[in-house]
């Protein structure tokens, strides 16, 4: 997995943030988080959903391709509570924040309407974990 992340990473910084392949056209970001127990900074790329008002907030998807468990840097985020996100040609800090509810249902089903994919992780996770969404707000 990490030399398909890497390939994706190298062809993100290559061309302004965008990429072909599956991900041709989608919004992507690279977030950088510190590993919680290894102390280890990881880039992971992540497609985003952008907040409808506000460009300084996107929220990311824990998917893990529908896997029946969460994604390890969904609790580095949480655990920090702070990263670094690559979107475009920009590198910014982020506070992070773990959205829940209705909040959190309406942000995934945009996604899930935007990105069919997204159903399907739903549906291979259903009665197993709810795919966490978490804000990512750009910090002052």
């Amino acid at each position: 997995m990490s030399d398909w992340n890497q390939k994706i990473i190298e062809e993100f910084r290559a061309n302004e943030g965008k990429v072909g392949g599956p991900f041709e056209g989608a919004p992507l970001v690279l977030v950088r988080h510190r590993g919680r127990k290894s102390g280890r900074e990881s880039i992971a790329p992540m497609m985003y959903l952008p907040h409808e008002t506000n460009d300084d907030v996107v929220y990311v998807f824990a998917s893990k391709g529908g896997a029946p468990e969460n994604p390890d840097w969904y609790y580095n985020l949480t655990a920090a509570g702070t990263a670094t996100v690559e979107r475009g040609t920009e590198t910014y800090a982020v506070t992070v924040r773990d959205v829940t509810g209705a909040e959190r249902d309406e942000r995934y089903a945009e996604q899930a309407r935007r990105y069919p994919g997204f159903a399907e992780y739903a549906e291979k996770t259903a009665g197993i974990r709810t795919i966490p969404v978490l804000e990512l707000t750009r910090s002052a």
